[in-house]
């Protein structure tokens, strides 16, 4: 059981990291901690001294405790001392194209003498939360980091904001947070999606459909391309067609809306576009059952064009990700952010956007009308 003063001092620790409690500000007495957290007076003086001894805070005599303003005193351990640690944070850390991302990184970063920390969030706001605050209380120059549920708002930007004002500097990779315009290594998410869903125009196709995860922004991005396309080839969308899911119900709402189009008597598609080359595999599973040929019956256009494109049994057609490509050019602009801190620079300028490319394979055919499942 984790001692009683701990959970105080996480607790004002957090407050600070939050920008509940600012630098200067005095904190809450002796006697109100005791009763917050039930505790006796030498608990929270073990906890406050630490806190003490630790430059969160410091006393006054006769005035009481005050939080430490900890921007001056890292930053001048920063400049004096660099720890040469950098955290990567993605949303996964060992499934399918996060190793390639962070290999990329990785490798040179090594080269350049630093020690890389890996983190993931499981693509949630309180995983995120966490460690953001562990690389606040801890020493890193820097953080190379992918958003979570990146097309909403996000309550921990004030964590970014904190970084800024210590001036560890970040990049993001994949997606970004509009509101702090980072630095960020994005492929074109829109131009992707409309690759995807011109590639099934161009051989026919009239009736795609799509599968996207949409609380992610690149989700929302391919989304925008898969309707674009449509437009642009002035080709209608059958709202049944344009199936969204979220992190919380994406091992069910893909599944159960794949069986209900295969089993509509009207209309049935004769392509889709995939948010990932994943989906489209475990998606390809409930298709076999079914007994619906790819790509005679069904073809399909994946993302991301990783190694499950190769490997599985009929090869995908993917838009190509950059991967460890982007995961160098992140770390290369992450050490030049670094032997730049304290002067300013342009995020934009060191800013990329990847031009999409599809990679053709087997999972794609032009329509035979023939043979559309019915």
């Amino acid at each position: 059981m984790e001692a009683k003063y701990k959970k105080i001092k996480q607790s004002i620790k957090s407050k600070i990291l939050e920008g509940l409690i600012i630098p200067h500000e005095k904190i809450s007495s002796e006697s109100e901690l005791m009763e917050q957290f039930s505790v006796s007076r030498h608990t929270v003086r073990l906890a406050l001294g630490e806190l003490v001894n630790e430059n969160w805070l410091y006393r006054e005599q006769g005035a009481g405790t005050f939080c430490q303003d900890r921007s001056k005193i890292e930053n001048n351990q920063q400049f004096e001392h660099p720890t040469k640690n950098i955290a990567i944070v993605t949303s996964y850390i060992s499934e399918y194209i996060f190793p390639t991302i962070i290999r990329g990184a990785e490798a040179y970063l090594s080269d350049q003498g630093y020690h890389v920390s890996i983190f993931n969030t499981n693509n949630q706001y309180i995983q995120e939360k966490k460690i953001l605050s562990n690389i606040l209380s801890g020493n890193y120059d820097g953080v190379i980091i992918e958003p979570t549920n990146s097309a909403s708002s996000n309550p921990n930007l004030n964590y970014y904001l904190k970084l800024e004002k210590e001036q560890i500097p970040y990049v993001m990779i994949n997606a970004t947070y509009e509101e702090l315009e980072p630095t960020s290594f994005m492929i074109d998410d829109v131009e992707g999606g409309y690759m995807q869903t011109e590639h099934l125009l161009k051989l026919g196709h009239t009736s795609i459909a799509c599968m996207y995860k949409t609380d992610d922004a690149q989700g929302q991005k391919r989304l925008k391309g898969y309707i674009k396309a449509h437009r642009d080839y002035k080709t209608s969308i059958n709202p049944k067609n344009m199936i969204t899911y979220c992190t919380e119900n994406e091992h069910i709402k893909p599944f159960e809306a794949i069986k209900q189009l295969i089993e509509t008597k009207n209309e049935k598609p004769t392509a889709m576009v995939c948010y990932n080359d994943q989906l489209v595999l475990k998606l390809m599973d409930v298709l076999r059952e079914g007994k619906i040929k790819i790509p005679r019956d069904l073809s399909f256009v994946g993302y991301d064009d990783s190694m499950l494109a190769e490997i599985s049994e009929v090869k995908l057609t993917s838009i190509i990700h950059p991967k460890s490509q982007m995961g160098l050019d992140a770390a290369k602009a992450m050490i030049a952010m670094i032997e730049k801190r304290g002067l300013s620079f342009d995020n934009v300028a060191l800013s990329k956007l990847y031009k999409p490319e599809i990679k053709q394979r087997q999972s794609t055919t032009a329509i035979n009308k023939d043979l559309i499942i019915s």
